[in-house]
């Protein structure tokens, strides 16, 4: 029988976010870092460029997007995007082109080549190039429970050096791709292999620190996410030829191969898997770093080797229990399955609300990459919200507000009137700002919410489901047809509806992290104080 080792009671000896946690938080930032690179880089590879109708009978070379002066007699007043004014003769003269009569385009000419809309000629073809981005989180949902399973199976740290240095192998080719077919392809497998860096890094880094530093050490990890987009927007300005821009960013990650002998594997899971000699050797390692001495006891519950179990009554009863799958354990858990579709639903709508508030929202005027980084940077301060509620008024009701303060500013903006117009923005940076603070939140409030047995699987299959909201969120404005404000209420109603939910789930402020289903249910049952 192993040893029952206390690791959230060491770490409290270890120190809780000492120079070791700090170390490695340093490797995994730099992972999550790219990790938004890879999830943002699709907006601008694939990003929309203007174009015109090619006009044979006016053009001369070399090309340009400007029309001249024979745009007002052989282009129509919508500016000759798809449709081209009907030409009577081969000459570039008003009599040339009847007035009102119109034909469909058969060439373009685009006002630059840096995305693919221009390699390969999407002009006209607006589903084509937003499919890009709904590959991408097709990929994503594939991805998250392959993931999960090497990650609850093998390790954090196989998991994540897997899914740190496949993308680069990805980007590379997709990089040269000669057709828009083989760019598809390639999104879908970058996504497919490196999606799951996140939910890894996150893990690892969540497994690594003490109670109290949960949630300064999540919401790092959320504001280098941030600033990873920002990264996405800078490079992109910098190098704006998607074919270049897509070697830079994805050719370094090779280089994190090295980080599987720089990380140091979970503790937490190396217990979860009956490896106590290697996790005692790791919790070493960190004390000697963090220059702390450990007490006696610890030493002793580190160093001693299990006692042979002599046979008990029960001992096949106990056998039987143990052998059972985690799977059948979740399933046979009404609390623990409760508890998995409601975490679900709130991921659905983070998912639907965040990415649905961007595509929705009045585009900024100005530079396109400037809008970009500050639509990320507003996401900061909603991160810093969060570290300073979560601890202070508990994970369930800080969440919990965030959500229905969303909702509430949401289903409002369509009520503004139309003479304050500032109101309406100030309303929907509002339900931004509490939707990223309720992301970073509800990542850390559910991997504390299942056992350490399962919780990469768990986390990963309600992340999985939040890609639903991903999937649907770039429908949304479809709905405008039919009511301008439809958007905003169902956005306001879910997640209003999501906040409500969190009184189905246990507060685990200050709460032992659970390793086992029963330990996970019996939360339930247990009310935390405060101190």
């Amino acid at each position: 029988m192993a040893i029952t080792i206390d690791l959230d009671a060491i770490l409290l000896e270890l120190g809780q976010f000492g120079r070791y946690q700090i170390r490695n938080y340093c490797y995994i930032l730099v992972v999550i870092l790219m990790s938004a690179v890879y999830n943002t880089q699709y907006i601008f590879a694939a990003g929309d460029v203007p174009y015109r109708c090619m006009v044979p009978e006016c053009e001369s070379p070399p090309l340009d997007y400007e029309a001249g002066a024979w745009g007002t007699w052989a282009l129509p007043d919508s500016g000759g995007r798809c449709e081209r004014l009907q030409p009577l003769g081969e000459e570039c003269a008003p009599s040339s082109f009847h007035t009102n009569e119109t034909k469909s385009c058969q060439a373009w000419v685009y006002e630059h080549n840096n995305t693919i809309v221009s390699t390969f000629d999407l002009a006209c073809k607006d589903w084509m190039r937003t499919l890009v981005g709904s590959i991408h989180v097709a990929g994503v949902f594939a991805a998250l429970p392959v993931t999960a399973f090497i990650s609850d199976t093998y390790g954090r740290r196989v998991a994540l050096v897997i899914t740190a240095v496949s993308p680069a192998l990805m980007g590379v080719i997709r990089a040269f791709s000669s057709s828009y077919v083989m760019y598809l392809c390639f999104e879908f497998l970058d996504s497919f292999v490196g999606a799951g860096v996140y939910s890894t890094a996150f893990i690892l880094a969540l497994e690594m620190v003490g109670p109290d530093k949960r949630v300064l050490g999540g919401n790092l990890i959320s504001s280098t996410f941030a600033m990873g987009q920002v990264v996405t927007a800078l490079v992109a300005w910098v190098v704006p030829y998607w074919r270049t821009y897509t070697l830079v960013i994805y050719a370094p990650s090779v280089l994190f191969i090295i980080y599987y002998w720089l990380v140091e594997e979970s503790v937490r899971w190396l217990i979860s898997k009956g490896n106590n000699k290697e996790a005692a050797r790791i919790i070493f390692k960190a004390a000697k770093m963090n220059r702390k001495k450990l007490s006696p006891e610890t030493m002793r519950t580190l160093t001693d080797q299990p006692e042979e179990k002599k046979p008990v009554q029960n001992e096949s009863e106990t056998a039987e229990v143990d052998s059972r799958s985690i799977l059948v354990q979740v399933i046979k858990s009404k609390r623990i399955m409760c508890r998995l579709l409601v975490c679900s639903f709130w991921w659905i709508t983070l998912t639907f609300v965040y990415y649905g508030l961007s595509i929705n929202s009045v585009s900024l005027a100005g530079n396109s990459y400037v809008n970009f980084i500050l639509t990320s940077l507003v996401e900061i301060p909603g991160y810093c919200l969060s570290v300073l509620t979560l601890d202070r008024f508990g994970r369930k009701s800080s969440t919990m507000t965030a959500f229905i303060v969303c909702g509430l500013s949401l289903v409002a903006m369509p009520f503004v009137p139309e003479s304050i117009p500032w109101l309406a923005t100030t309303l929907n940076l509002l339900g931004k700002l509490c939707i990223s603070m309720a992301f970073s939140s509800v990542y850390i409030y559910t991997g504390e919410l299942f056992p350490t047995q399962a919780r990469h699987s768990l986390l990963g299959a309600c992340s999985m489901a939040g890609r639903i909201g991903a999937l649907v969120a770039p429908q949304t404005p479809l709905l405008m047809a039919y009511m301008e404000a439809l958007p905003y209420l169902i956005f306001g109603v879910m997640a209003t509806s999501a906040g409500l939910l969190m009184l189905l789930t246990p507060e685990t402020l200050k709460a032992h992290l659970p390793d086992t289903i029963a330990q996970a249910e019996d939360m339930d049952n247990k009310k935390v104080s405060a101190e």
